[in-house]
């Protein structure tokens, strides 16, 4: 897939109310899970004890954090958006997350963007994204999201 590029903020409004773009895969590996589990502090045997996990878990396997699965959001856009007419970007929050089914170790990602709503804040833009995290092999979502954030100018 090649990077869309928004090179102003009309070129951004001319996408709200449709799906912008469709990332790549990503691979969500048990290094990638369990590098995850080290830096929060979140070492529930269902993230990283692949033997009880597969005997005791109704997953079968190891999952991956929900936290991880969202903050992938941030990886996705990275690769898929170049908003080349803003200096910086930030994270502002949700008004939505929902994990809806759970991401085996080894399954592949993708992200869904939405352009849901623009609006104008001192010194840039606000945007509510609609995100739908799909797991390939799967029909149900990984993760359904509106996902709030910043650019500035």
């Amino acid at each position: 897939m090649a990077l869309i590029v928004i090179d102003s903020v009309d070129h951004l409004y001319s996408y709200q109310g449709k799906e912008l773009v469709v990332s790549d895969w990503l691979e969500v590996t048990q290094s990638m899970i369990n590098g995850f589990a080290d830096i929060t502090g979140d070492s529930q045997w269902i993230h990283i004890d692949k033997k009880k996990a597969k005997s005791d878990s109704p997953f079968g396997d190891t999952i991956a954090h929900g936290f991880l699965t969202a903050s992938l959001m941030v990886f996705f856009m990275d690769r898929s958006v170049d908003m080349s007419f803003s200096k910086m970007g930030v994270n502002y929050g949700f008004n939505r997350l929902r994990f809806t089914s759970p991401v085996i170790a080894g399954s592949k990602l993708r992200a869904r963007f939405e352009i849901r709503e623009i609006s104008r804040i001192d010194s840039g833009i606000q945007i509510v994204w609609g995100v739908i995290m799909e797991c390939e092999k799967s029909n149900k979502p990984a993760l359904v999201a509106e996902w709030v954030t910043r650019r500035y100018e």
